[in-house]
């Protein structure tokens, strides 16, 4: 018989246990999203309308990462960039609860397979690997899974020593609850739920369930009605990060939540059918206590056919499911700060795999750069209008943007450099570095822009007017550079592989060339008396922006060619 302080020790040892398989999970995910990082950006970044492909993607990386909260989070991230549309997002969820099926066999395979032989040779080439800058991330990976084995071989040991079957208070406190009645499964739904809530971890709450049905202490069915509230309970996670987020970043998280609140509610209607069929597929027996032992394989086989026949059932209506989450959230105008300033793509509060937060802050970089275009059509219609009042309103909006240019430009730095405290992959580095530099270019486009309404104030306030040659030779240096702008955007919005820097190139060489003829002719026109030095000043001047803002596009452009 096991005294009180001993049963104070093991329950010390089992959430020790629980906390070094919580700690084992998430350093596998976190190394295998830093291993496989861009591959699972492109896999994601790459999804088609085809629900299909989504479901697969969904379920291959929840397999590589092992987490289905990080699948999820990551693609409500994805949705939030802009990068997933809310339909693509809905059929990766889906495979997202396939793919965590697999570690529920892992959970498995631990209370059925000896793990020591693999656990201390992992920890010893773990570490090894860990001190080698090179291999760190793999070293992450191995340490990671040690500790996930580890812990399942400690959890295996500790239930073991509390000889839970033999313990009459616990034997009487599971008896007394009517398995065969729905207010029992339901009431240990809600407990599979709230726990998995708490804890953040269905992985820790499913060994805690193998724990106690491997021992014959909690009934088959209630582990069941515990392994449905997980599955409702891991949702928590995608809609608390999806909180602070925009309405579809909300909505794609909700439809995580309907998923499987769906699946639940059918499973429920059918639940006893179901669990025989499911303990007929695993070969067990409830009325044979010596088939004890493979109840953590009815486990994982309950686990999978819900998941899997859910997500059949359900792969059909996903237009439907994309409607309702949008009936039920409907859209809202985003309120902005007073100077019109926000950031529409990074959230601090969403996933912080430093590849998908790459991925937002380029998002962002792509917004920036489109509205340096605005910008600089704001300063064309200036260059054009004649009432003194609309040009006015111009050059007052002007100011106000460029003070919002500053503002991004800070905002997306600092999100760059939260990222930089990481451990990054060389990769990831070289895009942080080049999105530092595109927004410090793009910030410059801004001031050039600012700069050239300045000099249209000036001379609009001189009550000088350019000659109509001037005129026309500065609209048409604005629209080489327009030109060159409409390319930057272009290959900022898609994919680089799919384009060239030489379009680019060959704008801003006309622009210097344009230029060069314009300063001469400026300087010839003023030496004949055309017009005065003053407003040959303000006109060269202008010129002279148009020339810089060219070189900032061409620094854009290397930076997202690598160059």
């Amino acid at each position: 018989m096991i005294n009180t302080s001993n049963y104070f020790l093991l329950a010390f040892e089992l959430l020790g246990s629980l906390g070094l398989l919580i700690f084992g999970m998430k350093m596998m995910s976190d190394s295998l999203q830093k291993l496989a990082g861009p591959q699972l950006r492109h896999i994601l970044a790459r999804i088609t309308s085809n629900r299909f492909s989504g479901i697969l993607a969904g379920t291959f990386i929840t397999c590589a990462v092992q987490s289905s909260s990080a699948t999820t989070v990551m693609t409500v991230s994805f949705v939030s960039a802009g990068l997933l549309t809310l339909s693509q997002a809905i059929s990766v969820i889906m495979g997202a609860n396939i793919g965590t099926t697999l570690t529920a066999w892992i959970m498995s395979l631990g209370y059925n397979v000896d793990l020591t032989v693999v656990v201390f040779p992992a920890f010893f080439f773990g570490l090894l690997l860990i001190y080698n800058k090179r291999f760190r991330f793999a070293g992450d990976l191995l340490y990671g899974t040690a500790f996930v084995f580890f812990s399942l071989v400690l959890l295996s040991a500790t239930g073991k020593a509390m000889d839970l079957e033999h313990n009459e208070t616990v034997i009487n406190f599971f008896s007394s609850f009517d398995t065969s009645s729905y207010s029992t499964i339901l009431i240990f739904l809600a407990l599979g739920t709230i726990i998995t809530c708490v804890v953040q971890s269905s992985a820790a709450v499913m060994a805690i369930t193998i724990l106690l049905c491997s021992t014959g202490v909690l009934p088959i069915n209630m582990g069941l009605a515990l392994v449905m509230g997980e599955n409702i309970g891991t949702t928590a996670t995608a809609n608390i990060a999806a909180l602070g987020a925009g309405t579809q970043a909300r909505r794609a998280a909700l439809a995580h939540l309907l998923f499987n609140l769906i699946g639940v509610t059918w499973v429920l209607c059918l639940f006893y059918p179901f669990v025989d069929l499911v303990c007929h597929l695993a070969g067990y027996d409830s009325s044979n206590p010596a088939q004890q032992t493979s109840i953590p394989i009815v486990l994982a086989t309950f686990h999978t056919c819900f998941n899997v026949t859910n997500t059949a059932l359900l792969i059909g209506f996903v237009p439907q499911i994309e409607r309702l989450v949008c009936w039920l959230l409907p859209e809202h105008k985003e309120e902005e700060a007073e100077d019109g300033f926000k950031l529409k793509y990074l959230h601090s509060n969403l996933m912080k795999t430093p590849e998908i937060m790459v991925l937002q802050a380029q998002k962002e970089t792509t917004l920036f750069a489109q509205k340096t275009q605005d910008m600089f059509g704001l300063v064309r219609q200036l260059l054009n209008e004649k009432k003194t009042g609309k040009r006015e309103q111009l050059i007052s909006e002007i100011e106000k943007q460029e003070d919002i240019a500053d503002k991004t430009e800070i905002g997306i730095a600092r999100y760059l450099e939260h990222i930089s405290d990481d451990h990054l992959s060389s990769e990831t580095k070289n895009l942080v570095r080049a999105l530092l530099r595109e927004i410090s270019e793009l910030e410059s486009i801004a001031d050039s822009c600012y700069n050239m309404s300045r000099q249209l104030k000036r001379q609009m306030e001189s009550g000088k007017e350019f000659t109509d040659d001037q005129y026309h030779q500065l609209q048409a240096m604005t629209i080489f550079t327009n030109d060159a702008l409409t390319q930057m955007n272009v290959v900022m919005s898609g994919h680089v592989e799919d384009h060239t820097i030489d379009e680019s190139y060959r704008i801003e060489n006309m622009i210097n060339l344009m230029c060069k003829r314009l300063k001469e002719d400026n300087i010839k026109a003023v030496d004949e008396h055309k017009y005065d030095y003053s407003i040959g000043t303000m006109y060269t001047d202008i010129v002279k922006e148009c020339e810089k803002l060219g070189d900032y596009i061409i620094n854009v452009m290397q930076a997202r060619f690598g160059k």
